[in-house]
């Protein structure tokens, strides 16, 4: 399995080490450049072969909103987005719904 891992905090990173040390291939980006394996959401994509997973893990509110707004524009029909941070579900529903109307 590969994955791309948005948000490489304490949850974020942990769950990398993990995902990676059970033999999966992680992708991760945080905006701390130290912790990322890529500079940008765009390089993040791109690593990732179709269709495409990718783990959101960062704060609520607008970190959450901005994350989905651009993968939005960089994932293509067919690629998931699992919003696994400590979004209201009402968020979680928005997101999908916008998500949805690409694909």
């Amino acid at each position: 399995m590969q994955l791309g891992l948005i948000g490489l905090g304490k949850m974020g990173g942990n769950m990398r080490e993990r995902i990676r040390r059970a033999g999966h291939t992680v992708i991760g980006y945080d905006r701390n450049p130290e912790l990322a394996d890529v500079s940008s959401l765009a390089e993040l994509v791109g690593k990732l072969e179709g269709p495409r997973v990718v783990w959101v893990m960062v704060p609520a509110g607008a970190a959450t909103q901005s994350t989905i707004d651009e993968l939005g524009e960089l994932l293509e029909p067919g690629d998931v987005v699992v919003d696994g941070g400590n979004s209201r579900w009402t968020d979680d529903e928005k997101h999908a719904e916008e998500l949805a109307a690409k694909g």
